[in-house]
């Protein structure tokens, strides 16, 4: 009896220690599945969010792509000469280019003109005082500037009585003043023939556009307003161009008043400083 409990005991053992075993083989294996599957399903996702980064950073490049590359100033400047015609936006251009080299000239003859005037007339006070004319001749062959070449040509008249000595200084005053305003007339044409020759380029495209209405037969909202913008872009850089050479002609005329007024003040300093220094003949 005891073996045959202890057989059934053995083989209940057996039994049991089978079937855990069995069964821990199978959980493990659905665990695996379960990871695979897991595995499997992450993959997919991870596939999914790729493809969808992929197609939007395709989308995004091909709207990149489609959109046009932002144009810097002078690439847009290029851009609108090139439609309005080459040959008509160049007349305003060359206009532009040789009334800034005139002005630029004039801008830097007049500031080389100016002095300090009090100064100038202090030494030729203290020249006069001690040295006579020579040595206010010498103060002003070391001077630059038009009121330096009026007192000289006042100074060397000395000898010849005063009114010899006004007459000089008011006439090399005004050779002096022509100086001064050499290139203005050129320069005002300039001013006056940019806007003209932009107009004209504007009458022409306009020409030119009703002719093609013409031959197409029809009215066409592209047409119209394409030719109209072409030719408009003669008159802008005409008007563009106008309107820079005003304002340097503006400061240049301000400047040579200004210098002029220094030089009619200075001429009736130099009168009284000869005569009060017995320096020339009454």
């Amino acid at each position: 009896m005891k073996k045959v409990i202890s057989t059934f005991a053995i083989v209940a053992m057996v039994a049991f220690g089978f079937s855990s075993n069995f069964y821990a083989q199978e959980t493990e294996g659905e665990a695996a599945n379960v990871e695979q599957m897991d595995a499997a399903n992450d993959e997919t996702a991870a596939n999914d969010v790729a493809a969808e980064a992929a197609t939007e950073g395709t989308t995004e490049t091909a709207d990149e792509a489609a959109e046009p590359a932002e144009l810097d100033f002078v690439q847009t400047l290029k851009q609108k000469f090139i439609e309005g015609d080459p040959f008509w936006m160049a007349l305003p251009l060359i206009c532009l280019i040789i009334g800034l080299a005139m002005s630029i000239e004039r801008v830097v003859y007049l500031n080389l003109s100016t002095i300090n005037t009090k100064k100038f007339l202090d030494q030729i006070e203290t020249a006069l005082k001690n040295g006579g004319v020579d040595a206010a001749k010498d103060v002003c062959r070391n001077t630059r500037g038009p009121i330096a070449s009026i007192f000289y040509q006042g100074l060397d008249r000395a000898d010849e009585g005063i009114e010899m000595v006004e007459k000089s200084v008011v006439s090399y005053g005004g050779v002096q003043m022509g100086l001064l305003e050499k290139g203005l007339s050129w320069l005002s044409l300039f001013i006056a023939l940019a806007p003209m020759l932009g107009f004209l380029g504007t009458v022409i495209g306009m020409i030119f556009a009703f002719d093609k209405i013409v031959s197409d037969g029809q009215v066409s909202p592209t047409t119209v307003a394409g030719g109209i913008k072409v030719s408009l872009l003669t008159t802008v850089f005409g008007l563009i161009a106008a309107i820079v050479l005003q304002i340097f002609y503006n400061y240049i005329v301000s400047k040579v008043d200004s210098l002029v007024n220094e030089m009619e003040d200075a001429s009736i300093s130099l009168v009284d400083m000869m005569l009060k220094y017995k320096s020339v003949k009454a």
